[in-house]
């Protein structure tokens, strides 16, 4: 959905996807910052990243959904609570066409950061 530019910030990002997208994104680049006060944002692969010493989430509009990388491998349970979104390789697809679960998006911000902050 994102143009094929080289992006330097967040907003650079945002800006360049549709404007019915900009206003999911900004919700949850102000969850994750909401959730993991101490995450500074980044651009990581071309797309808006959080880091907490290492790059813990990353977030991308496509097409007919929103991406969120890497997958979470250390809740159990959270892990299944997101198995309707996850793909074969855990990664997280959230289609347009269904509401956004913002507050699982928070419980995924959060054990992310746990998780990377261990490795």
């Amino acid at each position: 959905m994102a143009e094929k530019a080289k992006f330097t910030s967040h907003e650079q990002y945002i800006g360049s996807v549709p404007p019915d997208v900009q206003p999911i994104l900004l919700r949850i680049q102000s969850l994750v910052e909401s959730k993991v006060p101490t995450a500074t944002r980044c651009i990581s692969y071309n797309m808006p990243a959080y880091r907490v010493g290492k790059t813990f989430f990353y977030f991308a509009a496509f097409k007919n959904h929103i991406g969120i990388y890497p997958p979470v491998r250390e809740d159990a349970r959270l892990i299944r609570e997101l198995a309707k979104f996850r793909n074969a390789k855990g990664n997280l697809a959230f289609k347009f066409s269904e509401p956004i679960p913002y507050e699982l998006l928070g419980k995924v911000a959060v054990a992310l950061a746990k998780e990377y902050s261990r490795k």
